[in-house]
């Protein structure tokens, strides 16, 4: 039986506030936390993967530890109306580019990319320019991130001592 129905609780945020923190973090010790047994914390985490509010489990990587120190973000202005899902082809082929999204205003895309350095960066921009539907490109270095903690920043929790496992 489904519990689609069931409510989104402040439970179920306290539950995903431990989750967000250290997805690593036991059920049971969120259940010792907020006050419920670890069976209890992992049908109310069950219920919230069915219903896709928790949607995966994620690990976070400095980027520069593998080797991707230059970061950009690029306008991209298209020929005509260039449908999102032509945008998605296109963007899917390029494993630099680490976010991508359609927006508002003047430009039509905006990808958040990552490179080893800026000519690697170059020859992304080139691959992405060469798109026959591209127009142009405006690029923004990244110089520095002002929220360190921001998974734009490949921020991630520091290991600490106790983080032996689950």
């Amino acid at each position: 039986m489904t519990n689609r129905s069931a409510p989104f609780d402040e439970l179920d945020r306290k539950i995903v506030a431990a989750l967000v923190a250290n997805a690593r973090t036991s059920f049971t010790e969120i259940g010792t936390a907020i006050g419920l047994s670890a069976t209890a914390v992992k049908r109310r985490v069950d219920r919230m993967r069915e219903n896709d509010i928790i949607t995966g489990f994620t690990t976070t990587v400095r980027p520069a530890a593998l080797g991707w120190a230059t970061e950009a973000y690029v306008e991209v202005y298209c020929d005509g109306a260039a449908p999102p899902r032509r945008l998605a082809e296109v963007v899917r082929n390029h494993p630099e580019i680490t976010a991508a999204m359609t927006v508002t205003g003047g430009a039509d895309a905006l990808l958040h990319v990552r490179a080893t350095d800026v000519e690697h960066f170059e020859e992304v921009l080139e691959r992405i320019r060469a798109e026959p539907f591209i127009r142009k490109t405006i690029s923004y270095m990244v110089l520095s991130h002002l929220l360190t903690g921001s998974p734009e920043a490949g921020a991630g929790r520091a290991a600490t001592s106790g983080d032996a496992g689950v």
